[in-house]
């Protein structure tokens, strides 16, 4: 007996995460034969006491064996070959992982160089507008997280800027503990006055989580012009009040909130609920002690007394963390909600 076996199997890949390739079907196309009269693999006789099979007692048919088993094993061998080109024909290809550029600019608020990471959608057109994704880093990490983190909050951020062809933006935005401070929040702006020069955009969306769900609510406050839709992940809204990470924070307002509590209210989204007009998606976690949710979720309630579009998922079992369906819903409420941009075309 001899058989020739071909498999083809298609993987599925989460591009936007560089995660290892996932089956998502398999396709399995096999040929069999047997040849009665002998093993073809090995060219020795199968059958040891029959002389029909091992030509031993006929020979005139010795002889013939060779030529037609060499025969059928170079037509299952076509067959096979063709099933294999047919296999790669029919299955539908995978794009290409996003490439990541991490650029370089030098900041007009002090002179030194900075960075961001920008990902362009998979269908990019230079010639047609795009939305834009700003994704914040959370509290010492960098530009990189949400790029190529695999937590759920970073990879939802990834698949919604995929799934809408967004030009996907992660910047340092002056790691690692920048909190929004002001020169944080000057990056920010000129990184969107850069994109609008080099890309034909549309609408900016912002999100982050943690520190960085804390950045996107404080700069939508300071900058409601710029942004359409805010999506943050456990953050804070009153800085004011919040406890942790003071040191890091004094660095970045430049002062203690004794000394300068006019910039800690000033980059507290609590306090000015009238300047976001936009639609602001929040999730928290009823056991966060890191970053508790108290802030947000009042915010959160104000802003629907406004009668503003706002979404919380608060989770009462869960710390400080979004899932990846919550971080999913809450961005594609920002962007669903978001108001179109006069003479988009939209």
């Amino acid at each position: 007996m001899w058989r020739l076996g071909l498999d083809c199997q298609e993987g599925k890949r989460d591009l936007r995460s560089g995660g290892a390739a996932a089956p998502r079907g398999d396709l399995r196309l096999g040929v069999s034969a047997v040849e009665e009269r002998g093993d073809l693999r090995s060219g020795v006789s199968a059958g040891s006491g029959d002389p029909r099979r091992s030509g031993s007692g006929d020979p005139h048919r010795s002889g013939a064996e060779v030529p037609r088993r060499a025969g059928a094993m170079q037509r299952w061998t076509l067959i096979a070959v063709s099933m294999a080109l047919l296999c790669q024909w029919c299955l539908p290809t995978q794009a290409a992982d996003p490439m990541p550029e991490d650029l370089l600019f030098k900041a007009d608020c002090d002179g030194t160089d900075q960075r961001y990471v920008q990902v362009l959608p998979d269908a990019f057109d230079a010639t047609k507008p795009h939305d834009v994704l700003i994704a914040l880093h959370g509290h010492g990490s960098d530009r990189w997280q949400f790029v190529r983190d695999p937590r759920a909050e970073c990879r939802a951020a990834r698949d919604v800027a995929r799934k809408y062809q967004m030009i996907y933006i992660s910047p340092d935005y002056r790691a690692r503990t920048s909190w929004m401070g002001p020169q944080a929040e000057a990056d920010l702006v000129q990184i969107i006055a850069i994109l609008t020069k080099s890309h034909a955009i549309d609408r900016v969306f912002i999100a982050g989580g943690s520190m960085g769900g804390t950045a996107a609510l404080t700069f939508a406050a300071l900058h409601p012009d710029l942004i359409a839709g805010v999506a943050s992940m456990n953050g804070t809204a009153n800085l004011l009040e919040y406890t942790q990470f003071q040191e890091a924070i004094q660095q970045s307002f430049g002062g203690t909130k004794a000394a300068i509590p006019d910039e800690y209210k000033r980059r507290s989204a609590e306090y000015w609920p009238e300047r976001l007009t936009m639609p602001v998606g929040i999730t928290t976690g009823g056991k966060d002690t890191l970053v508790p949710p108290d802030s947000v979720e009042r915010l959160a309630g104000v802003l629907k007394l406004m009668d503003r579009p706002v979404t919380l998922i608060r989770r009462d079992a869960t710390g400080h963390e979004t899932n990846y369906e919550d971080g999913v819903a809450i961005l594609e409420f920002a962007i669903s909600h978001a108001k179109p941009v006069v003479n988009s075309g939209r």
